[in-house]
């Protein structure tokens, strides 16, 4: 079985055909449940979804689901349709955290609407997908607000930033945890709960989602420098640019020599310039630490997939080892 995209495996017909189904229910809900009376709010709650999306979260939840009962659709789908909704709420709050100008190759919502638009549409998001996850009873609840917990409390640590004494590298790895690795984490546990899976089955897929979860914020950190293209719906280089220490640049810092003076210099001064950013890019894509960087993505990628030897053989437990590749080897 060969992953062609983070929206369907293929190899195994069966599989296939069914998340195929399940995603466009999926993307059904997703257009029924950020739709609002007030045409206001339902232009700004559909701008980040019609932006499009890889959906990696729902196909987590989907394909944990098919570790336990095969009745569960309905659960299943809407379990789907919290994690995203709740991924797109904080998309929303980032972005103005952030300052972002462009999200998935659009203007963002703050930079179309403005900054109180943003955050209340989030909000609303927020509040669209917990009336969902209501209706997946008490546990679902308590792992979508211990998941808020962890969103809020990575971004609260990103904001601060680490404090005198801490190690750079691991407190930007426990934000990206947290940030990240959380609601993945969530869409497992979550997809393996609602399909009814025993406790041992949903401990280990909630772990897969974590270690996955690390490893896919991970690869975007080197594609934001090693993409010669925008097709991460962003500029290569922009989190150089916005002085966003992300896992190359924190690598080069703990290994920088007296040879890297000039990668140090621009890394430490004013990016904004194309032009000292096209040179920052060019010296960072050279130095060892994107090496070291593209490695350590491998390793959590490895990690997450030794956890698969403790799940059943299978389509669905191949379509995960294939999502653990695709991880590692994507573009975009």
């Amino acid at each position: 079985m060969t992953a062609t995209s983070f929206g369907v495996p293929a190899g195994d017909v069966a599989l296939e055909a069914m998340l195929r189904a399940r995603l466009q229910a999926v993307e059904d809900g997703l257009a029924a449940a950020v739709s609002s009376e007030a045409e206001f709010v339902n232009e700004a709650a559909h701008h980040l979804l019609d932006a499009g999306g890889k959906r990696f979260r729902p196909l987590l939840v989907l394909l944990s689901a098919q570790f336990g009962s095969p009745h569960a659709e309905d659960d299943v789908v809407a379990a789907a349709l919290v994690v995203e909704l709740t991924h797109l709420a904080t998309l929303y709050h980032d972005d103005v955290m952030d300052e972002a100008r462009l999200r998935r190759g659009a203007a963002s919502a703050n930079a179309r609407f403005d900054n109180s638009v943003a955050i209340l549409t989030g909000d609303f998001l927020f509040a669209q997908a917990s009336d969902i996850v209501a209706g997946l009873g008490t546990e679902a609840v308590h792992i979508q607000a211990r998941t808020f917990a962890r969103l809020v409390q990575g971004q609260i640590a990103e904001t601060r930033g680490p404090l005198p004494g801490d190690d750079p590298l691991d407190h930007y790895l426990t934000v990206v945890a947290d940030k990240t690795g959380s609601l993945i984490a969530a869409s497992a546990r979550l997809g393996a709960l609602t399909a009814s899976c025993d406790e041992p089955l949903q401990r280990v897929l909630t772990d897969f989602g974590e270690r996955i979860g690390i490893a896919f914020q991970l690869s975007d950190d080197v594609l934001d420098v090693a993409s010669e293209s925008a097709e991460l719906g962003k500029t290569p280089g922009t989190d150089l640019r916005e002085r966003v220490p992300t896992l190359p640049v924190l690598l080069f810092q703990r290994a920088a020599g007296p040879a890297d003076g000039r990668l140090h210099e621009l890394l430490a001064g004013d990016l904004t310039d194309d032009a000292l950013l096209t040179e920052a890019l060019l010296l960072l894509r050279a130095h060892p630490a994107m090496a070291a960087a593209r490695s350590y993505v491998l390793d959590q990628a490895a990690q997450a997939r030794a956890l698969l030897d403790q799940l059943p053989a299978g389509a669905p437990r191949d379509a995960l080892g294939d999502l653990c590749d695709l991880v590692v080897t994507r573009t975009s």
